[in-house]
């Protein structure tokens, strides 16, 4: 039925509930599970805040890279932890729901498994969730949890 089940992760309840979801597709299918976590990335002004944490002055960039991965490696564990073994994990920079489905279509996904509310922007609430944008962009049957 599905051979790479795609799971968009940024460690809410609801990417932790998709992701139990996609766990359990994955062994009726003896599917791949691959994880992504999507950040954003931040202009000149707001990396220019960092500058003033004496203790450490990397780049917002670097922070967010770094917690993206942490974040990857997260879910990752976590549906290890539920017996999946064929299993990637990626954190990637970019506007979320473009991200998503052009990873899923790059990455030959043919499920694409996400939470209907995640850890989005007062942005996400005025212009449409992750969610609502990827199921309209999504070449690929996408499941919202």
């Amino acid at each position: 039925m599905f051979t790479n089940i795609l799971v968009p992760f940024d460690g809410s309840h609801g990417a932790q509930d998709a992701l139990d979801r996609a766990t359990e597709l994955a062994k009726l299918c003896d599917a791949q599970v691959t994880i992504l976590t999507v950040y954003r990335h931040h202009s000149m002004l707001e990396a220019s805040f960092s500058m003033v944490r004496a203790k450490d002055p990397g780049n917002m960039d670097d922070a967010m890279r770094e917690h993206a991965r942490e974040v990857a490696e997260f879910g990752k564990s976590l549906a290890r932890e539920r017996g999946i073994t064929k299993l990637r994990a990626f954190a990637k920079v970019g506007q979320p729901a473009r991200t998503i489905v052009a990873f899923a279509r790059e990455h030959g996904c043919d499920l694409i498994v996400i939470g209907s509310r995640g850890l989005g922007s007062v942005e996400d609430y005025l212009l449409g969730s992750v969610s609502h944008k990827v199921t309209g962009l999504s070449g690929v049957p996408v499941m919202v949890v």
